[in-house]
């Protein structure tokens, strides 16, 4: 059977979507376009809207002759964006008929967890590295090796928590990662390293009435301890307590309404709208229908298609998204930025032009399911079904989010490629298109390339949802094989470096 080559995704498209590389004449085309680059279907004038999925995605900004390659050199992004979401009134997503289940970690606050791991967290860059030391020293020495229910020990650093206000949004932000990370249901138990005199003290982090459990829970200084060697030695005896702890936890049978899964895309292209996002976004259902939530974010990627959203929400729900995106216009207006400075130049290449057109494509990983609540960056999930929660674009910063606000699986859509973990959680890989499955497989975890050449997005959806279940269940994915999750621990840094 020959499969198509061109796609035009509505009826009301002026433009199609090259399936393969096009050379002048073929299909239409009367110059070269790359896959999944666009094509005018018609002649469209200087001014007039482009459309694709039936949106807006720009306007021309010359006269498209019917043929041409539509991109950078004759779309812009226009004064205009949005349009009419298809749909009005709430949808609704019906409840499974049947309760799946997987092979997880029970927690005592009623989450669960998909893997157990023995967490050092630090409260500022300068115990980063002593955090790497005393994970050294403990895989050298075995201290794990004949506690089979424990997957490891997971030092988070990173380059803040001194150099800042000791209040505000920032400090805020920051504090709540922290706190997320240190409760997260992967984690089994935690180990807090300071060095004493930054600006995140660790006394903050330890009042908390959650991290109060010393069989969970336990808190080092360096400069209290004497210095790196000092805090290392005290660490040994620390870690093993603590790892005993969470080695009485066995994987157990636990609903599939327990899980949080983060919805992420990153380095995408002109399929990722067609084929992995919305294959996503049907596997988002399926989690919503057993139950369990699903955490779409990236805040300046939904922008110029928030009204997909806002019309499956309530009107609370929807005016707090709204005060979100009206808060990035501010916060990209004060520093001289745009919220058009997206798509990357990957993403360009791989034939997204605006980011009205990444955000129509983007806004697909969640589904039809109700947007039920709107979250600030970290700020705990406590609501089940689909869900936003606000963040940067940028992938590390915008899963860090999600995981502290309580995400135990990120699944995470690619047309260019990706390499990247995000331990303590276990992260799924979608390649957009065969190209990039068979040139990184080793990195992807599943293809939905294979949906241009017939598979549909139910059944694939169906797979991607298969396979969650799996590595909930502890099935390793390509990153966590590979070693990843080392250094994209990424919170959201806003304010001044004092």
């Amino acid at each position: 059977m020959t499969m198509a080559r061109v796609l035009r995704l509505h009826p009301e498209d002026n433009v199609g979507i090259a399936l393969t590389d096009l050379v002048p004449g073929e299909e239409g085309a009367s110059e070269a376009v790359p896959r999944g680059h666009k094509f005018a279907l018609r002649l469209i004038r200087e001014g007039e809207f482009v459309r694709k999925y039936g949106q807006i995605i720009g306007t021309a900004t010359m006269d498209i002759p019917i043929g041409a390659h539509v991109h950078v050199q004759n779309l812009g992004m226009g004064e205009d964006r949005g349009g009419d979401a298809g749909q009005s009134g709430m949808p609704t997503i019906t409840p499974a008929a049947q309760q799946d289940s997987f092979l997880g970690f029970p927690r005592a606050d009623g989450r669960a967890g998909t893997r157990n791991f023995i967490g050092i967290l630090t409260t500022v860059n300068c115990s980063g590295s002593v955090a790497q030391f005393i994970a050294e020293d403990a895989e050298r020495r075995g201290l794990l090796n004949d506690l089979p229910n424990v997957d490891g020990i997971v030092p988070i650093a990173h380059g803040t928590g001194c150099g800042m206000a000791d209040r505000g949004e920032g400090y805020d932000i920051l504090l709540r990662t922290l706190a997320g990370y240190a409760q997260h249901p992967n984690f089994g138990a935690i180990l807090v390293v300071g060095l004493g005199c930054e600006v995140m003290q660790l006394p903050v982090l330890q009042s908390a009435p959650q991290l109060k459990d010393p069989a969970h829970f336990r808190f080092l200084t360096i400069q209290n301890q004497g210095g790196t060697r000092a805090t290392i030695d005290a660490a040994r005896p620390v870690l093993r307590e603590l790892a005993e702890t969470a080695n009485q936890v066995k994987r157990v049978p636990i609903p599939a309404s327990k899980l949080v899964i983060g919805l992420q895309c990153g380095g995408s292209d002109g399929l990722s709208g067609i084929t992995a996002n919305p294959a996503l976004g049907v596997a988002s259902d399926m989690v919503v229908a057993q139950g369990g939530t699903t955490i779409l974010s990236e805040t300046s990627e939904i922008y110029g298609a928030e009204h997909l959203l806002t019309r499956r929400a309530a009107p609370e729900v929807a005016e707090a998204l709204m005060a979100r995106i009206r808060w990035w216009e501010d916060y990209t207006a004060r520093f001289g930025g745009h919220m058009n400075n997206n798509p990357s130049p990957g993403n360009k290449k791989g034939g997204l032009t605006t980011i009205l057109e990444k955000s129509l494509g983007a806004v697909a990983k969640g589904g039809s399911a109700p947007l039920s609540a709107v979250y600030r960056y970290g700020e705990p999930v406590r609501t089940s079904g689909f869900v936003f929660m606000d963040s940067p674009g940028y992938d590390p910063c915008s899963v860090t989010g999600q995981i502290a606000s309580g995400a135990n699986l990120i699944v995470f859509t690619t047309g260019r490629g990706s390499v990247s973990g995000y331990r303590p959680v276990p992260c799924i890989k979608l390649a957009s298109n065969n190209d990039l499955w068979s040139r990184m497989g080793d990195d992807m975890d599943i293809n939905c390339g294979d949906i241009i050449d017939g598979t549909s997005l139910q059944d694939k959806g169906a797979e991607i949802y298969a396979a969650i279940l799996e590595v909930a269940s502890g099935k390793p994915t390509k990153s966590e094989a590979q070693g990843f999750g080392r250094v994209e621990f990424v919170p959201w840094q806003i304010g001044a470096t004092m």
